[in-house]
């Protein structure tokens, strides 16, 4: 099915400077969206900008006199909460607490912050919307060293469910994808190691690693209208780990 964006409002996807979120954005142009790009590299951002038409507004989730500056005023329908912070991985023995607190304060602060500002102006349109949150398979189950990770994107699914349940009444729907691991040069450090990646992939049914489109494809399936009856969902895109 091919969906159509061009009859919303404006989408600002944040994290969007690469990864999921640069694919997110180079899908919603292929619809048809006005998007509105986000993110701390702002080299990449401006050349995704010259490929796909976007706005590129670099701002600091960390920050919400940034997030709110950058934020109001604009004229939103849709919203994806892609920008995050890996962290560390680390045990609740060895943790840095500093390092928990801003993984934290970006991955379900950040989005929360979005989130809060974000909606103001789609209230105020009146015309509904859809948020996505990224968040993760570590939200869902227990993956060792995830300490920070996981518990910042267990925060962020209940963010999801209590932003659907407060904004279902006006029109706006509010759903994550729980993506498993997309090998990049960053992830690569970790996973790509022999005697972590393997037993993982022994044990997803699907037995490999996802893409970036893998990711951004059902992140636009539910800011379309091909999903207009759902909202308050974590779903999992993970190749079946998780229901194992």
């Amino acid at each position: 099915m091919m969906y159509k964006f061009s009859d919303k409002g404006a989408i600002l996807v944040t994290g969007a400077s690469g990864g999921i979120g640069a694919a997110t954005v180079r899908q919603l142009y292929s619809a048809g969206g006005n998007v509105i790009a986000s993110g701390q590299n702002t080299d990449q951002l401006h050349k995704l900008a010259k490929e796909t038409g976007c706005a590129a507004l670099p701002f600091d989730l960390a920050s919400e006199e940034d997030v709110r500056e950058a934020i109001e005023g604009l004229d939103l329908w849709g919203v994806v909460n892609c920008g995050g912070f890996g962290g560390e991985i680390a045990t609740p023995m060895d943790t840095d607490i500093d390092i928990f607190d801003k993984v934290i304060s970006i991955n379900a602060r950040g989005a929360l912050l979005v989130t809060k500002y974000a909606t103001q102006s789609m209230i105020r349109l009146g015309k509904g919307g859809a948020i996505v949150n990224v968040s993760s398979q570590a939200s869902l189950v227990a993956l060792k060293g995830h300490i920070s990770y996981g518990s910042s994107k267990a925060a962020l699914d209940n963010i999801t469910r209590v932003s659907a349940l407060e904004l279902g009444k006006y029109g706006i729907r509010v759903n994550s994808v729980n993506p498993t691991v997309v090998m990049t040069e960053m992830s690569a450090f970790y996973w790509g190691r022999p005697d972590i990646g393997e037993p993982f992939l022994d044990q997803m049914p699907l037995g490999r690693w996802a893409t970036e489109d893998e990711i951004a494809a059902p992140i636009v399936f539910l800011l379309s209208d091909a999903a207009s009856m759902i909202t308050g969902v974590c779903l999992p895109v993970d190749g079946g780990f998780t229901a194992c």
